[in-house]
């Protein structure tokens, strides 16, 4: 192609001399001058932020410098006064405080603790004692027990005894009675 005639896309980005050329002969007399002022409209309110985004930079600017003026740096300041005032005041007299009652507490939880330590040996000592006494409770009772066993197989070789006795004194009293017997039947 020639530098004459009508430049393509590529050429009238490398060139700023040849799309202004270009510009000027559509803007001359031609019925696209209007469609190209709609385009323009267009991109600018679509694609082009700018003015808003300067608008609300301005709104932003003047709501906190001329209609808020200095009350942020009032409060700030006013935080940093009270933050000074708790860090140099108010915190000592909380940890002295806190010092004080933890002491306190302390001591009263070590002399709960000692009491405690006290009942369970206390307690400790009854069940020992509870159990002693148990334990004695029950070697009288075995004791009682096997006494009793030994009275009762004494008794018991006693009755054997006399039984024996009374089994023989029977058997020597049947003999006679079978003697005396023997006699009346042998006549």
């Amino acid at each position: 192609m020639s530098g004459a005639g009508p430049a393509s896309p590529g050429r009238s980005a490398a060139s700023p001399l040849h799309g202004e050329r270009r510009r000027e002969a559509l803007a001359a007399g031609s019925p696209i001058q209007p469609i190209i002022k709609d385009v323009g409209e267009i991109y600018s309110r679509l694609l082009d932020h700018r003015p808003v985004i300067q608008g609300e930079i301005r709104y932003f600017v003047k709501e906190f410098e001329e209609k808020r003026g200095l009350r942020e740096l009032r409060v700030l300041e006013n935080l940093k006064n009270t933050i000074f005032e708790t860090n140099e005041h108010v915190l000592p007299k909380c940890e002295q405080a806190m010092h004080d009652n933890l002491n306190e507490t302390i001591k009263r939880l070590q002399a709960a603790n000692d009491m405690i330590h006290r009942l369970q040996e206390r307690e400790h000592e009854q069940r020992k004692l509870q159990a002693d006494k148990l334990m004695a409770r029950e070697e009288k009772r075995v004791a009682h027990w096997e006494e009793l066993m030994k009275e009762q197989q004494n008794k018991q070789a006693e009755v054997d005894e006399e039984h024996r006795k009374a089994v023989e004194r029977l058997k020597e009293q049947y003999s006679e009675t079978e003697k005396e017997l023997a006699k009346y039947v042998s006549f």
